[in-house]
């Protein structure tokens, strides 16, 4: 199938006004069962409690019986179950679960989509793309605070952006690229299926749960529209001095060399998302001179915060300035609940049991915040983390005879220290 997919992103390239109008015969047994092996198959059930395991224990009979329920439009999307996620500071998230068979139906399309778009995405946009990441976009967002010429930054968060964007919306815009009625009505039904909330199905006419396979390509379509190509062709031609957005999914920055420039558009983009049913939360938003030439000015460098790393202008070891990017403290506090909830929900697990999987979530932690500057702060997380570990084995029995002084001599109550595992980012 991945030739298919090829020809489809090498049209897509040289011809970015083609609409294609004969996708959905790509959805076939063969390409569903490919599909599988891509998928995250530790994934919780949907409103119908079956596993992975179940679903791949006859899985070439459920694709086949799958595909021949698309053709004679017989397939209906089902209602998503909703979980509540914790958020940090006591606040969660809701999360979109679907069947096991959906998820694989929208893994499907979203590969599909993904064939056309990615040859239309921005550079500025890092979210769920392929061979794109989050360090990528904090490496750019350093590089100009240091070399752009960047002085300022705007910061913003978009708010309940999954809860809000517009079905309307959402198909006038897929309609530019994508003219096979069979996708679109299966997209409409997605966003159609609602969501099941104390046995009731609550639907509604915009939004997209997160949690599906298809939320993350449709959000950035979303945003490629809405936001981005807003920004980079008649946006950037109206400002006086260098602009550059940087967005991952629905969380983006803007870095400019004026301030008159910044101040402009803060007024514009608030209008811009208004104008696509979005809105921009307050007191998330907010303008502040920041980098290497923002020294000139007359305010002192300020912080802000960006895929979970706050953004700091300090010095380097040899007195030159530099933007130094640490953990931020709601990243470090989710992380710590996170730990202390396994703990309390495996409190009579093995030592050793605890010790490897506090390590792996450790190495996790790490693995993403692994920066130059980070280990002092990533230091202090291992040391908490070790805190809450004896504590939980301290409860474990009345005579418990873990004490910190013990527990710190014996060799399994060790866990990894951190490192710097990004050393060009």
């Amino acid at each position: 199938m991945k030739p298919k997919l090829d020809r489809i992103a090498e049209k897509a390239r040289t011809d970015s006004k083609l609409r294609f109008t004969a996708l959905a015969h790509l959805i076939s047994p063969e390409f569903l069962m490919e599909t599988w092996k891509q998928m995250n198959r530790r994934g919780a059930s949907g409103i119908d409690r079956e596993t992975t395991e179940e679903f791949a224990s006859n899985l070439e009979e459920r694709c086949q019986d799958l595909v021949v329920r698309l053709k004679e439009r017989r397939y209906k999307a089902p209602p998503v179950r909703r979980v509540e996620i914790p958020k940090g500071e006591g606040k969660t998230r809701p999360l979109g679960i679907p069947t096991v068979e959906d998820r694989l139906l929208q893994r499907a399309v979203a590969r599909i989509l993904s064939a056309v778009y990615e040859e239309d995405f921005l550079p500025c946009s890092y979210g769920f793309r392929r061979g794109h990441n989050p360090h990528q976009a904090i490496a750019e967002l350093r590089n100009q605070a240091m070399f752009g010429g960047g002085r300022f930054v705007f910061e913003t968060d978009i708010r309940g952006f999954f809860n809000h964007l517009c079905h309307d919306w959402l198909m006038r815009m897929l309609k530019l690229r994508i003219g096979d009625p069979e996708i679109l009505r299966l997209i409409g039904k997605w966003l159609r299926a609602g969501v099941l909330i104390d046995g009731l199905v609550v639907r509604s006419n915009e939004g997209s749960p997160q949690g599906g396979p298809i939320s993350p390509i449709l959000a950035n379509i979303y945003l490629h529209y809405a936001l981005d190509l807003w920004f980079e062709k008649p946006y950037r031609k109206s400002c006086r001095g260098k602009v550059r957005l940087i967005r991952f999914a629905d969380d983006f920055v803007t870095v400019f060399e004026h301030g008159d420039d910044a101040k402009r558009f803060e007024a514009d983009v608030k209008a811009r998302m208004a104008k696509f049913g979005l809105e921009l939360a307050p007191e998330k938003t907010k303008l502040l001179p920041f980098g290497r030439y923002a020294r000139n000015n007359q305010e002192r460098p300020q912080t802000f915060e960006f895929l979970g790393f706050k953004f700091v202008g300090g010095k380097d070891m040899k007195g030159r300035y530099a933007v130094i990017r640490i953990p931020s403290t709601k990243s470090c506090r989710k992380f710590l609940e996170s730990a202390q909830d396994w703990l309390r929900k495996n409190m009579h697990a093995s030592p050793l049991k605890q010790r490897d999987h506090l390590s792996r979530m450790l190495n996790g932690f790490y693995q993403y915040f692994g920066l130059y500057y980070c280990t002092k702060k990533l230091s202090l997380v291992r040391l908490y983390v070790t805190r809450q570990w004896a504590k939980a084995l301290q409860r474990q029995s009345q005579r418990s005879r873990h004490t910190w002084e013990r527990l710190s001599k014996k060799p399994w109550f060790q866990l990894p220290s951190p490192k710097v595992m990004h050393r060009t980012v």
